[in-house]
């Protein structure tokens, strides 16, 4: 980690009291500098820019990311960002420019969860130093000039304002007069340690031209990008000086006209998804795409007496590679793949999210049900580590954790529960598998020990009730108690936390802590199995979380994964389930024999379920099966691991872990002819290809170099292989539905 020791201050516009401005907010401030260097040498910029800013250099832009740092816990922990400038830096006399914008830093709105009141909620500041060799020749300070620029407004949730009228024209150019800018003052930090930014930085990722538009009675112009996606538009328009464009963002139509009506439900003050552009005017048409903000949207409506030239929908993400790819012969698994892939990417926007519009929250739940999806199609790695640690800076010191991240103070005693606390500890539990880092493991164990306690003392002879449960059941009444999920977290964990234990040498915690998931098991058995199969009620989820999870004896293991069969069966295998469910079931019934039920039940297009949903239009994962709510969430999203994982058969070992060693099972099922999928892992790229022909399964292996792979053909017999490709056949008999 990089040393500040120079003299660099924070800085920010001068003369602003947070007090005097407190419901009111203020354009984005522009900062520049003027400095001689010499040279030679490799240059580096070192920049905390809160909440987002915008680098420049000699009059370009340094680096194509967007929404730049990453948000943290402020007052904890801060991310500064380290941009190599050796090829823009010119020997002599050198213009450097900074445009800060509000972000999570200074969320001026009122919304629910009450950012606008968070502990380190104050106005864009600046930290910064350029090394040229080694040596610090620049840094944030009061030398520095500031000025107020044609961002009029920012609001993470509300959107941009630009007037065109105000560009500071040549501001990035040695020879401008800033005689009017004030001198920057020093301000106080956020209060949070500066950590380098280690995950990749938001980027815009695709531009999508509008796939329709048409005309409203209103002179609105509705576009529909044709896919739902995050990110805002670039706009081309042309008009008279100060006439205004007035942009809206959303999922829905109603009668043709954009409807927000579900998004704007937690903004308490302003406009939701809206950005306005003055034209500087002038007869040119006038590009202009927002800063600071994003949205979360399929259609735009454009108002405004302008003539509209083009209209595009930029998609931003996190830039994390893409490293899986999976595909088979049922179009429907295919769509669900893409849908899930789309509300993925959606959905990290430098944390991981519940949705882009709404809310943008960090859901502790959402992010951890959706990890091993994003680990098998994306690096993201590095991102879910630097986030996990955000959530280890929100822990109260008695262990609690809260249940979106970062957090203002909301989601303690409300919206958190072991199936979204266990992020802490499960997430770096699968960034070991799939990459075999430690790093999170190492740096929050001490975080992940303090929760277990927590749950310790909430527990009632091993067992644990709190907590949100199976969320977005369709039916209340059939969701399986939350104290069946939540003790199976608790078990689960403790085990976790054994394993961590033993990778870290710490042989008294691994004792302690296999002791403790022993003690859970016997509880849960003894509180919740009825016998014949059944847990609690016979709820889906009940069956699957106690099977997923581990709980089951083992001489009750086949009795129980039958009568999970049978109860999907016999339901005509609809999701009877919430987002909990929706990933033990699946998972449950593959890994006991059932994967053509489970099959069904993804394929199956009746409501409620997820092909239902491919029914109504959707390009994107939604928040509830009858799709009243958001409808680009990734909390039902596992199922794209689940095609990684039993269709193609991929799994991480996890004694060699980030696929040294490969467990290779694939399970064909009746309705498929053949899948494939790649992933690019750590040590290479690693794919497993299958098909039947002529009543044959022909399966395909390629193994990294230096690695190796168990495979199980579907009748059972195993073969140990090697590094390389390698070919299977065997007669089929697939997996039918009993």
């Amino acid at each position: 980690m990089h040393q500040w020791n120079t003299h660099a201050q924070w800085i920010a516009t001068p003369g602003v009291d947070l007090g005097s401005w407190y419901g009111a907010t203020l354009p984005a401030p522009y900062f520049r500098r003027v400095f001689w260097c010499e040279a030679g040498g490799k240059a580096l910029i070192r920049i905390c820019g809160l909440g987002y800013y915008e680098l420049y250099l000699n009059g370009e832009r340094v680096g194509e990311q967007v929404l730049d740092p990453v948000v943290t816990q402020y007052d904890k922990r801060v991310l500064y960002v380290t941009h190599d400038i050796t090829h823009q830096l010119r020997a002599g006399v050198n213009t450097i420019g900074v445009i800060l914008g509000n972000g999570w830093y200074n969320c001026h709105t009122p919304d629910t969860w009450h950012f606008d009141k968070a502990s380190w909620r104050d106005y864009p500041k600046l930290f910064l130093e350029l090394e040229r060799d080694g040596e610090v020749v620049l840094v944030s300070n009061t030398e520095w000039k500031t000025a107020p620029g044609p961002i009029i407004f920012d609001g993470l949730r509300n959107g941009e304002h630009y007037d065109a009228r105000l560009e500071l024209e040549g501001w990035l150019e040695a020879g401008y007069d800033d005689s009017a800018w004030k001198s920057a003052g020093p301000v106080a930090g956020p209060g949070g340690i500066l950590e380098p930014q280690l995950m990749p930085p938001c980027k815009v990722m695709r531009t999508l031209p509008a796939a329709d538009s048409w005309i409203l009675p209103s002179g609105e112009t509705v576009y529909d990008i044709g896919q739902n996606i995050t990110g805002w538009a670039r706009i081309g328009v042309s008009g008279p000086r100060g006439a205004e464009v007035t942009i809206r963002y959303g999922e829905r139509l109603k009668d043709r006209s954009l409807d927000q009506e579900h998004i704007a439900l937690f903004i308490k003050g302003g406009d939701c998804q809206t950005d306005r552009y003055i034209l500087k005017g002038g007869g040119k048409i006038e590009i202009w795409e927002p800063r600071f903000t994003y949205h979360g949207f399929q259609y735009i409506s454009i108002s405004g007496d302008v003539k509209i030239h083009s209209v595009e929908g930029r998609v931003v993400h996190t830039a994390f590679p893409q490293i899986g790819q999976f595909s088979c012969s049922d179009p429907t698994l295919e769509k669900l793949q893409a849908n899930t892939v789309w509300s993925y990417i959606g959905n990290f926007v430098g944390i991981p999210s519940d949705c882009p519009h709404r809310e943008k929250n960090g859901w502790t739940g959402d992010a951890l049900l959706a990890a091993e999806t994003g680990l098998f199609n994306f690096a993201a790695g590095s991102s879910y580590a630097q986030w996990v640690g955000s959530i280890a800076d929100a822990q109260r010191p008695s262990g609690q954790l809260p249940g979106i991240v970062p957090t203002a103070g909301w989601g303690y005693n409300w919206g958190s529960g072991p199936a979204w606390d266990s992020a802490l500890i499960l997430i770096p539990w699968y960034v070991y598998l799939f990459t075999g880092d430690t790093s999170a493991i190492r740096s929050n164990y001490g975080a992940m020990k303090k929760y277990l306690g927590f749950c310790a003392s909430l527990a009632v002879d091993n067992i644990l009730s709190f907590g949100l449960g199976d969320w977005s059941h369709f039916d209340g009444s059939r969701m399986a108690e939350t104290a069946i999920t939540s003790t199976g977290y608790y078990y689960i964990d403790a085990l976790t936390l054994a394993r961590f234990a033993q990778i870290l040498g710490y042989e008294e915690d691994q004792l302690r802590f296999e002791r403790l998931a022993a003690d859970i098991k016997r509880a849960f058995n003894t509180r919740f199995y009825r016998g014949d199969g059944i847990y609690s009620k016979g709820e889906p989820t009940a069956l699957a979380c106690a099977l997923h999870q581990g709980l089951v004896e083992d001489s009750e293991r086949a009795v129980v994964a039958c009568r999970l069969a049978e109860i999907v069966q016999a339901n005509s295998c609809k999701a009877d389930f919430g987002i909990l469910g929706a990933k033990y079931v699946p998972r449950a019934l593959a890994e006991n024999g059932y994967a053509s039920v489970a099959l069904r039940m993804l394929t199956q297009p009746e409501y409620p379920g997820w092909a239902h949903w491919l029914r109504q239009g959707a390009s994107t994962l939604w928040e509830s099966w009858s799709g009243n709510a958001s409808r680009n969430h990734i909390m039902f999203g596992d199922i794209s691991a689940w095609m990684y994982q039993y269709l193609a058969g991929i799994t991480p070992d996890p004694e060699q872990p980030g696929f040294k060693h490969t467990i290779l099972a694939p399970q064909p099922v009746a309705g498929l002819t053949w899948a494939r999928a790649e992933h690019k892992s750590p040590q290479g790229r690693l794919a497993s290809s299958w098909q039947i022909r002529d009543d044959r399964f022909h399966w395909d292996v390629e193994i990294p170099a230096d690695c190796t792979g168990t495979v199980i053909l579907p009748g059972g017999a195993q073969q140990a292989v090697g590094a390389g490709a390698h070919h299977f056949e065997c007669p089929w008999v697939g997996q039918k539905i009993p």
